[in-house]
C-alpha cells in the first residue's frame, strides 16, 4: 500500500512544471558567502546492519550530498523480487537545503526507486519550501508524512521556527500539528498512528542552553494535533514501543545521558504515568530507537569512556545489558541516530561514507545553498572568515592555522601565511593586499593579537599594530586610507581607527569607549557607517547586538538584536551599502543538538536587514552553526565549486559535552568512581521525576558491579571470529 501511494505521488509531482530548481535569471545581482562549521566534511549516508549478523553493513542511500535521519517503512506490498525492498524515508540536502526523500532499495540487485516526498519549487506567493524538513515518519497506512519544518516565521526574536506538520501524500494537503507560539522537536508516531510524541519547550521558550535543551515530552493526536498534553518533564527524542510506552533520553542529575521509559496509564493526563531509568550510568546513551511491540531490545547511540567515537548499540531490555554493533564494523567513525525496522530485524543509522569514490558526490569549496530571496545566491564555503576581493575574482580565508587565497573558481589556491589567524579583509585600493589578525582566538583583552597586512602577490607581510593587546577584525574605509579595528589596549575591547598603510604609528584614534566589548566591525562601501557587534547593553553577558556609528563617532544607534540575551554577530555591508548580512540566534534552535556533530553555536543562521531596521530576512535553514558571512561585490551563478581531491574527509567531532564522563574513570583495572567519597556527595544524589532514587556510593558500586558482571559473565559483546568480519571499503581505520 505504501509503495502504491508513493508511486501515485510521483506521478502527481511530475505534473508540476516548477518542481525542480532552476538557475536564477539574469536579473540576479547579489551573492553572499558564509561558513558552516564542519558541514563540508560530513558526507553522511544511511547504512544498515542486520541485527543477527551485525557485520554485513549495507549502504542504503546513494552517496549524493548529505543524507541522514532515516526511518524504515513497513513492507506490505507484494513484489516479484525474491526479497522485498528496504523502504525508508530520510532527509537529504541534495537540493541545496534539507528536504525529504523516499527510497526503496533492493538488497539483491542494484535497483532503486527514489523520489522526493515534498515539492521543492518556489513561488512568489510562498517561499515556504526553503526551510528545514527533518525527522520524517510515514504513518503505517502509508498516507501521511509527519515531519519537522521551519517554514513559518513566529515573528518573535529568539523563538524557534521548528514545528511539526502532516502532509497527505496523495493530495499534498498539509496541516500544522504544533500550536502557534510553541516549538516542537523530534516527532515520533505511535505504532497505531493515533498519537505523536515530541520534545517541546511548551510555552516557556528557549533559555539559550544548547546541550540538554531541557525540553519536555508532549503527546497529541496525529490526525489534527488536538488532545495535547505533557507526559514528561525534561526529556527528548521520544520513541514508541506501543501506544502506551515511550522511550526517551535526558541528561540525569548524575551527569550521564541515559535512556528512560514512560508508561502512560491514561489518555490526556500527565498525572498517571510511570517513569523509569532504563540504561545505567557509566556511559552516555541517547537518541533511542524502538520497533512496534518489541519489548526485547532498543537501539541507542552511545559514547563510552574508552572511545572517542559515537557508536550504535542494542540494549537488552530483558537482561539489562548492552550489545555493541557498529564498533566492530567501523571503530573510528561516528554513527548517529539509530532506527529499527518494523520487524525488528535491522538497525539503521547514518555516518560519514569515508573516502571519496566514483559514485559519491564530491566535496565543495563553494556549495550553492537554495536562497529564499529572488536575485540573491547563497554559497556555503569550506573555510573560515571568507571574503571576496574588490573585483570579486579572489577569495581570502583562514583555516586556523593558515591564511589562504584562491581564485573564485577554486583554482590557484595558495597558503600566504602559516600563522594562527582569524578575520580577513581585502584592501579596497591596493590590489593583492589583505588584512588579518594573528594570534589566539576568543582570548582576553591582554592576549597577544596583532593586525598584519599581507601582499599576497609579492609575499610582503607588514605588522600594523604593535601593542599586542588583542587587535582584530580589521575593515578598510572605501578610500583605502583607514582601517577600523577592535583593540583591548585599555582593558576593554573597543573600536579604533588607524592608518591602513603605516598602521597605528602613522595615525590612530579611538572611536568607541566603555567598559564593554565592541567588536566585529565592518566599514560601509559609501564610507558613511561602521557596523559592529557589542555587548554594551549588558557587558560581559555574552549577549551581542548590532550597532551603527559614523566614522567620526556620531550617530550611534542599535540596528538589530535577537531578543533578550540573544546574539547577533559578524555584520557585513551589501555592495550598495543599504543592507547588512549577519549571523544570529534570532530563530533559536532547529533540532536537538545532541543529534548532530559538534557545533559550539548550533543556533547560528544567516540573516539580512536594511539599515533602517526593516526587512529582516532569514536566509539559511539548518541545524548547524552558520557564521562569518560576507557579501560578494559581483553576482555569482548558482554553480558548485569542487574542493580538490585528497583533502580532509570525515574530519568532525562529537558534541564537546559528550567528552565529559562525570562519575567514572577508566583504567586498566576497570571503572572507578570519580566523585566525592562520602555517601551524601552531591553528584550521587539522583532524583528522577516519577522514580526518585538516591545514588549513594553503595548504589554506584552496585551499578559498577552490574556493569562489570555484564562485561565479564553475560558477554553483551558477541564473540565474533576475526575471519567473520568484513571491513567495508568506506570505513576509516
Amino acid at each position: 500500500m505504501i509503495a502504491q501511494h508513493l508511486c501515485i505521488l510521483f506521478l502527481l509531482l511530475l505534473a508540476f512544471p516548477l518542481l525542480w530548481a532552476t538557475e536564477q535569471d539574469s536579473t540576479t545581482s547579489d551573492s553572499i558567502i558564509f561558513t558552516t562549521l564542519g558541514r563540508g566534511f560530513y558526507a553522511f549516508d544511511i547504512y544498515s546492519l542486520p541485527i543477527h549478523h551485525p557485520y554485513h553493513e549495507l549502504q542504503l542511500t546513494d552517496g549524493h550530498s548529505v543524507n541522514f535521519n532515516g526511518q524504515f517503512l513497513s513492507n506490505h506490498t507484494p513484489t516479484d523480487q525474491d526479497s522485498p525492498p528496504l523502504q525508508l524515508v530520510y532527509v537529504t540536502e541534495r537540493n541545496g537545503y534539507p528536504t525529504i526523500y523516499y527510497d526503496a532499495v533492493y538488497t539483491t540487485t542494484t535497483n532503486r526507486i527514489q523520489l522526493p516526498l515534498l515539492p521543492n519549487h518556489l513561488t512568489e506567493e510562498s517561499q515556504s519550501q526553503v526551510s528545514i524538513k527533518d525527522k520524517p515518519t510515514v504513518t503505517t497506512d502509508g498516507q501521511y508524512l509527519i515531519y519537522v519544518s521551519t517554514h513559518e516565521n513566529p515573528r518573535v526574536p529568539r523563538v524557534s521556527w521548528t514545528a511539526v506538520y502532516s502532509t497527505h501524500l496523495i493530495s499534498g494537503k498539509t496541516q500544522r500539528l504544533t500550536p502557534y507560539g510553541v516549538a516542537d522537536f523530534s516527532p515520533a508516531v505511535s505504532p497505531s498512528g493515533k498519537w505523536t510524541a515530541v520534545a517541546s519547550y511548551g510555552g516557556h521558550g528557549w533559555s539559550g542552553e544548547v546541550e540538554d535543551l531541557t525540553t519536555d515530552i508532549y503527546v497529541f493526536l496525529t490526525k489534527d494535533g488536538t488532545q495535547r498534553y505533557k507526559v514528561v518533564e525534561h526529556g527528548g527524542w521520544p520513541s514508541w514501543i506501543d501506544d502506551r510506552t515511550i522511550y526517551f533520553h535526558r541528561r540525569g542529575n548524575d551527569g550521564w545521558w541515559s535512556i528512560y521509559r514512560v508508561i502512560l496509564t491514561a489518555d490526556d493526563s500527565s498525572d498517571s504515568v510511570i517513569i523509569e531509568r532504563v540504561t545505567p550510568p557509566g556511559l552516555h546513551a541517547f537518541t533511542p530507537a524502538t520497533s512496534p511491540g518489541n519489548n526485547k531490545f532498543i537501539a541507542v547511540a552511545t559514547r563510552r569512556p574508552d572511545s572517542s567515537f559515537r557508536h550504535i548499540e542494542l540494549f537488552d531490555l530483558v537482561n539489562n545489558e548492552f550489545k555493541e554493533l557498529t564498533r566492530f564494523v567501523s571503530p573510528n567513525v561516528h554513527h548517529l541516530n539509530p532506527f529499527i525496522s518494523p520487524d525488528s530485524t535491522r538497525v539503521g543509522y547514518h555516518k560519514c561514507r569515508g573516502k571519496e569514490s566514483s559514485n559519491s558526490s564530491p566535496q565543495f569549496l563553494l556549495e550553492n545553498v537554495r536562497s529564499p530571496v529572488p536575485n540573491l545566491t547563497l554559497f556555503r564555503f569550506t573555510g573560515s572568515f571568507p571574503v571576496f576581493s574588490p573585483s570579486g575574482d579572489r577569495i581570502a580565508y583562514v583555516e586556523m592555522p593558515g591564511v589562504y587565497v584562491m581564485n573564485r573558481d577554486g583554482s590557484n589556491r595558495r597558503k600566504v601565511s602559516d600563522s594562527m589567524a582569524f578575520s580577513s579583509a581585502w584592501d579596497r585600493v591596493r590590489p593583492g593586499v589583505i588584512y588579518t589578525a594573528v594570534g589566539e582566538t576568543f582570548a582576553s583583552e591582554s592576549t597577544q593579537v596583532d593586525i598584519v597586512s599581507i601582499d599576497v602577490d609579492r609575499n610582503i607581510v607588514k605588522k600594523l599594530t604593535h601593542d599586542g593587546k588583542n587587535n582584530a577584525f580589521p575593515s578598510q574605509s572605501p578610500d583605502g586610507k583607514w582601517i577600523v579595528f577592535r583593540s583591548g589596549r585599555t582593558g576593554h575591547k573597543n573600536l579604533y581607527i588607524m592608518d591602513s598603510v603605516g598602521g597605528e604609528k602613522s595615525g590612530l584614534r579611538r572611536l568607541t569607549e566603555g567598559a564593554w566589548t565592541d567588536t566585529m566591525c565592518n566599514w560601509s562601501p559609501d564610507g558613511e557607517w561602521i557596523a559592529f557587534a557589542s555587548d554594551r547593553h549588558d557587558p560581559g553577558s555574552g549577549s551581542f547586538e548590532i550597532y551603527l556609528i559614523h566614522p567620526n563617532g556620531t550617530g550611534l544607534r542599535k540596528l538589530i538584536q535577537s531578543g533578550s540575551g540573544g546574539r547577533t554577530n559578524h555584520p557585513y555591508f551589501s555592495p550598495d551599502g543599504k543592507s547588512i548580512v549577519f549571523t544570529s540566534d534570532y530563530a533559536g534552535i532547529s533540532a536537538e543538538p545532541i543529534s548532530n556533530p559538534h557545533a559550539y553555536q548550533p543556533y547560528g543562521e544567516i540573516f539580512t536587514v536594511r539599515l533602517d531596521g526593516s526587512g529582516l530576512t532569514r536566509l539559511t535553514h539548518n541545524s548547524y552553526e552558520d557564521g562569518t558571512p560576507a557579501w560578494s561585490p559581483k553576482y555569482i551563478k548558482p554553480v558548485n565549486v569542487e574542493r580538490p581531491k585528497g583533502g580532509p574527509y570525515c574530519s568532525f567531532d562529537d558534541p564537546h559535552w559528550l567528552d565529559n564522563m562525570p562519575n567514572y574513570i577508566v583504567s586498566s583495572t576497570g571503572l572507578h568512581a570519580q566523585c566525592g567519597l562520602h555517601l551524601n556527595s552531591p553528584c550521587f544524589t539522583h532524583a528522577e521525576s516519577g522514580n526518585s532514587r538516591k545514588m549513594t556510593l553503595s548504589s554506584i558500586y552496585a551499578d559498577m558491579a552490574t556493569i562489570q558482571s555484564s562485561k565479564a559473565d553475560k558477554h553483551p559483546i558477541p564473540k565474533i571470529n576475526s575471519s567473520d568480519i568484513t571491513q567495508p571499503k568506506d570505513s576509516i581505520a
